[in-house]
């Protein structure tokens, strides 16, 4: 730990925490803290939690009283996960009709608000309280540093830009904030073949010790260095996100980056991290402490795993609890499912969902399938979309309007996109009632029909 991070995380963050009314490293310790408990006291721990929250919502939460009464459950019948495993699951269509229902009656004036990026192809709405925001961020930093990143290293985030234009304060603020992180941020959208010395050179000069990144860039990044007979040295660790990090990923990744760990990790926006590898790589830890993750519907496979849908119920969200909420990814667990290693924490095998097509441009660069999420997720009335590049100039935008939805909108989006596929591209936007799943009953929010 050097000199700067050590002065970070004990007297410059803490005085930021304070300054704001935070509690992110009280929340921190206890986490750190409950990692070495033996799996029985976390999963009692977490049932703790879980029978409090479903008393919560029963009285708090018209949503869930509605939804539970209909079925003829209280919450004095809850007395195992069996019986939890029981209830209805959450969707996104349950959120966007029953928004206001789902909204803690104490704390429904409290709360903040967050809009996903849709990488299933459905932006979504949802609040949040400041607690719980601060308790994400706290098993964010305790996975990370599972992964080998503490706060206040030298980080560099190869990440999707901001998207639209946005005023000299709020890019202001932004920079003063990174800096003081020790952060340095290069946008993965604007990522090209000719343009992957600049890229290699920031990165080289920055000399970070951790590097986060969406998969696809960075491993497409190695394999530019190692074609050039380059590699970066000096960093310990790079973590993969927003999409799953393969085994045959990873040398690449580790040759250009020589004493560089490769570690997967796993979130979603609406819980922020859900789940990391650590030193061991053997699967991915859960925050069982903090949140409870099932697998639904799950099948067993060929190799005694089992593989099922992900339903997950954050524990401190008390403004708008969602309680076994489907997000639409699939991920494997070990059968039975069960702690490993010194860490109590249960485990996943590895996440199956969210392989996203990756779409080229005519001047040569690839645009990950986050971009689009990204860049769609504050459109007004954009309820499901999926892009489809039948060519390098030719593209389809389908997509299923809201009331919201008008000539703004429209205009925005094809200026927007216009930007980054080139002038030459032509965009055919079309406004339809559905976008069909495929035939393994999947949604794929960007579909490449290239070689």
């Amino acid at each position: 730990m050097n000199l700067y991070e050590r002065a970070f995380r004990h007297a410059l963050f803490p005085a930021y925490e304070a300054a704001r009314g935070r509690h992110t490293l009280q929340h921190l310790r206890e986490y750190e803290a409950n990692q070495w408990l033996p799996a029985e006291q976390i999963a009692e721990l977490q049932w703790r939690k879980l029978t409090a929250l479903v008393a919560y919502c029963w009285e708090q939460v018209p949503y869930y009283r509605q939804r539970w009464q209909a079925i003829g459950f209280e919450p004095g019948d809850l007395r195992s996960m069996e019986d939890y495993a029981r209830l209805p699951v959450l969707t996104k269509a349950d959120i966007r009709t029953h928004f206001d229902q789902l909204k803690s009656r104490s704390l429904q004036h409290r709360l903040l608000y967050k809009v996903t990026g849709g990488s299933t192809g459905e932006p979504l709405r949802f609040g949040y309280t400041r607690e719980s925001l601060d308790r994400r961020t706290a098993v964010m930093w305790r996975g990370y540093g599972w992964a080998g990143a503490r706060i206040g290293q030298r980080a560099l985030f190869l990440w999707g830009g901001p998207i639209g234009e946005r005023t000299r304060i709020a890019q202001l603020k932004e920079r003063l904030y990174h800096a003081a992180f020790q952060r340095r941020i290069l946008d993965s959208f604007r990522m090209r073949e000719d343009n992957m010395a600049a890229y290699a050179d920031a990165i080289a000069n920055w000399r970070p010790e951790v590097i986060v990144a969406y998969v696809d860039p960075i491993v497409r990044l190695s394999e530019w260095l190692l074609a050039q007979g380059r590699t970066i040295p000096g960093v310990a660790a790079v973590l993969g996100a927003a999409e799953a990090l393969h085994d045959f990923q990873r040398p690449v990744i580790e040759a250009a980056f020589p004493g560089a760990r490769t570690c997967n990790t796993y979130g979603c926006r609406e819980f922020m991290l859900i789940a990391c590898e650590a030193e061991d790589r053997d699967g991915l830890l859960v925050s069982a402490d903090h949140l409870v993750v099932e697998l639904v519907n799950a099948s067993r496979t060929d190799d005694g795993n089992e593989t099922g849908e992900l339903a997950i119920t954050d524990l401190h969200n008390l403004g708008m609890p969602f309680l076994r909420y489907v997000n639409g990814d699939i991920a494997s667990r070990k059968n039975p499912w069960h702690a490993t290693g010194r860490r109590g924490l249960p485990r996943l095998s590895r996440i199956d969902g969210r392989r996203l097509d990756a779409i080229r441009t005519t001047d040569g660069r690839v645009l990950p399938g986050e971009f689009f999420p990204a860049m769609l997720m504050n459109v007004a009335g954009v309820r499901r979309f999926q892009v489809v590049q039948d060519s390098l100039e030719r593209f389809t935008l389908k997509l299923v309007p809201g009331p919201d939805f008008d000539a703004e909108q429209e205009a925005y989006l094809r200026r927007e996109i216009s930007k980054v596929l080139g002038d030459d591209a032509s965009l055919d936007l079309q406004l339809v009632d559905d976008i069909p799943l495929t035939a393994s009953g999947k949604f794929r929010v960007t579909v490449s029909r290239l070689p």
